[in-house]
């Protein structure tokens, strides 16, 4: 791909696969995504106007409720598209680069934490749970409901990042799960779920591990994907 018509939109950073991407998939503006490779890694990239990406316009769509929410679902298709064929390390939304050689030197310079990364995100999948109180007199309830249910989830996963908590939602949480584990993963919730049908229990996933794509120490691992949406 060349700089030509555009900037360069950067889904996610891939180790090399074989297998075809599916040849209808299209990502952010209706552009179909591409690989770009550069040594031990592959970037999965499309083209975008320089009319909404540039760092001008681009500020004042990220202010745009509607284009961001398009924008957001463009990118997860093409990173579910992903978790078909590889793993992938997704970017956050919105990651724009001038031209190819942008994008190798940003994959030149994080070589080797893309590489660690993508060994620990190897054949595992991030799954998304809520508890939600409400209606408020359950705030109690569910509150010591979703403590015991991080607890027994965070000892059937890898990883696991929290949002919040907040007084309408106690446990905001993702997991890194292997895929292997993943539908003892899904049973364990279905039982608690089972267990207390008057509390609202939210399972998502599974998603490419959007939320472990930085060391749990690291100030800016925030969850960015699914399990941060809502």
């Amino acid at each position: 791909m060349t700089g030509r018509g555009g900037l360069r939109y950067v889904y996610a950073v891939c180790r090399p696969f074989e297998a075809a991407l599916q040849t209808q998939l299209t990502g952010v503006a209706g552009a179909p995504p591409g690989l770009l490779r550069h040594r031990g890694l592959v970037a999965v990239v499309s083209t975008v106007p320089e009319g909404d990406f540039a760092p001008e316009p681009l500020r004042d769509r990220l202010a745009d409720p509607e284009w961001l929410a398009a924008t957001a679902r463009a990118h997860q298709g093409v990173v579910d598209a992903l978790t078909t064929v590889t793993t992938p390390l997704p970017l956050r939304p919105a990651t724009v680069f001038p031209d190819d050689s942008g994008v190798r030197c940003m994959m030149e310079a994080r070589e080797a934490g893309f590489l660690r990364t993508l060994d620990r995100l190897e054949g595992r999948a991030e799954w998304g749970v809520r508890v939600y109180a409400d209606p408020p007199e359950r705030r109690p309830a569910a509150e010591e409901f979703a403590r015991a249910l991080h607890e027994r989830l965070s000892g059937r996963a890898e990883d696991s990042r929290l949002s919040g908590p907040s007084a309408r939602r106690p446990l905001d949480a993702a997991y890194l799960v292997p895929r292997t584990d993943c539908e003892e993963f899904v049973e364990l919730v279905d039982r608690a779920k089972a267990a207390a049908p008057e509390i609202r229990v939210e399972l998502t996933g599974p998603w490419a591990a959007y939320s472990f794509t930085e060391p749990a120490d690291d100030p800016a691992a925030e969850p960015t994907g699914p399990a941060a949406r809502g």
